[in-house]
């Protein structure tokens, strides 16, 4: 007869910890910015830096590749346009191809890379919890990498090309991104999820700023090609510092001191029998929790992707300014949001270490990471005449938007930690649903109405954002649920 047992950490002297004894002694404290797990945050931030730089470098480049005479009248900006700027057009044209795409053809485009994002983060955080993290994204990166490189030759054989091409590495991307976080099941203590979580994810946002900062000076210097040459070049050199450096878990890695492979082992709070277990698909659909995360995750997701489509296009719009200038612009608050993004991750673990509840950090967090960046953005259009003011008003919405890093992306840490990277890329998988409709309603607004398109789009990204955090402020949890607790199954 088979029953159920439920393991209780705390009733036990000891047990397997991904196949290896550890007791259960209070561990010692190994933390240091030069211990390993460390280390393989500050990779995975690299590999983060890489691949949203190759998924984002379009966002830049667009402004290069599409012929202005016929783009900018959209976006109700020729009329200051000046000799300077159609003599930068010229110049452009002359090193690298032009294409009369209209704004909501390049709606498309940037939609067409999210389509395998959104489809392959949950299927990655599968696969690396099967066949290993190290494998998963490694090869998911080269193959982002590679079609990096032949963006540009797609571009010029022709729309459909290039939209095959963006597909083909949003499914690429999004295995990278989904099988990262099969990593922090097994080498972020309790303790210091929030921090060595944000420190990876926080790769991210410094992607966007070096390949908003650079793009334009490369475009403006070289051609809009030579972006993407760059940087898939860089990603498949970041490819081998993957490899020989990253292990699936301290047990196999090579270089780890015994002391802070302990700490690690003795500290997680979820523990990993060697038996597979089936997963509780039905608990899980019928999760409160579960769904109040995942619909948080899209609607801040919306807001996220604003920034990281409409930056550079709407700082074009507004204020007429060459390539170079608006690659400096836009890249401003994508800097002012790595800094951010790593500070809130020290906030959550400082607020965690003075008694305050893991759900009451998890939320506050999240609210910071919501409201005001929202407001912000509702408020640009009536500031606008201000070039300072609206460039402030960016960069504290772009910032204050990363702080939700340590908030409700990483909760399925806390609510199922061992199913934790299948969650966290479905999670994350579904949130990139919003980067497929954002282009697609921006593009509506603003082809309907020139002059108002941009106010009626901020304000419809404030309501989604808003009904998403209240959900999840109703319904979000932040201790383990039942049906992600450790069993074990026994014969009597």
């Amino acid at each position: 007869m088979a029953t159920v047992v439920e393991l209780n950490p705390t009733s036990e002297k000891s047990e397997f910890v991904l196949g290896t004894a550890v007791n259960k002694t209070p561990p010692r404290k190994v933390l240091s910015l030069c211990s390993m797990r460390y280390g393989i945050a500050f990779i995975a931030h690299f590999c983060n830096f890489t691949l949203i730089a190759q998924n984002s470098i379009i966002s830049i480049t667009m402004v290069a590749m599409v012929n202005n005479t016929n783009h900018l009248p959209h976006l109700n900006s020729s009329a200051g346009l000046n000799g300077d700027q159609h003599e930068a057009s010229k110049h452009l044209s002359i090193k690298a191809p032009v294409y009369n795409w209209s704004p909501q053809t390049q709606g498309i485009i940037f939609s067409s890379v999210q389509y395998g994002m959104m489809l392959m983060q949950g299927p990655g955080g599968y696969l690396a919890g099967k066949i290993g993290t190290k494998k998963v994204v490694g090869i998911a990166l080269l193959g982002s990498s590679l079609l990096t490189l032949c963006i540009p030759l797609a571009a010029s054989l022709g729309l459909a090309f290039l939209l095959a091409a963006r597909a083909a590495q949003g499914l690429t991307q999004g295995t990278g991104y989904g099988g990262q976080f099969a990593l922090w099941q097994r080498w972020a203590p309790p303790n210091e999820r929030s921090r060595l979580c944000t420190i990876a994810m926080s790769g991210m946002t410094l992607g966007i700023f070096t390949v908003l900062l650079v793009g334009g000076i490369i475009s403006e210097a070289l051609g809009w090609p030579f972006v993407f040459y760059i940087f898939g070049g860089i990603g498949v050199l970041s490819c081998l510092l993957w490899f020989i450096l990253v292990y699936d878990d301290p047990v196999s890695h090579p270089w780890i001191s015994d002391p802070e492979k302990e700490y690690i082992l003795s500290s997680l709070n979820q523990q990993f029998s060697i038996e597979e277990q089936p997963l509780p698909i039905k608990a899980m659909l019928k999760s409160l929790p579960l769904w109040s995360m995942c619909l948080c995750s899209i609607t801040h997701q919306w807001l996220v992707n604003t920034f990281i489509i409409y930056t550079p296009t709407y700082i074009s719009s507004v204020f007429k300014v060459n390539i170079r200038d608006n690659g400096f612009l836009s890249s401003l608050p994508f800097f002012a949001a790595w800094v951010f993004g790593i500070l809130g991750g020290q906030l959550a673990d400082f607020l965690l270490n003075k008694n305050f509840r893991l759900i009451t950090v998890r939320k506050i967090i999240t609210i910071l990471g919501n409201i005001p960046p929202a407001a912000l953005i509702v408020a640009l259009p009536y500031v606008q005449s201000s070039y300072i003011t609206t460039i402030i008003f960016l960069t504290l919405s772009c910032a204050l938007c990363s702080l939700c890093q340590a908030g409700v992306y990483i909760n399925a840490l806390d609510i199922a930690p061992r199913y934790a990277s299948l969650l966290m890329g479905t999670s994350r998988g579904f949130a990139h649903s919003s980067a497929v409709l954002v282009p697609v309603v921006a593009g509506f607004f603003l082809n309907q109405d020139s002059e108002f398109g941009w106010r009626n789009f901020f304000f419809v990204l404030f309501a989604i954002n808003l009904l998403g955090l209240i959900i999840y402020l109703v319904f979000g949890k932040a201790d383990i649920q039942e049906w992600a607790r450790e069993r074990k199954l026994t014969r009597l």
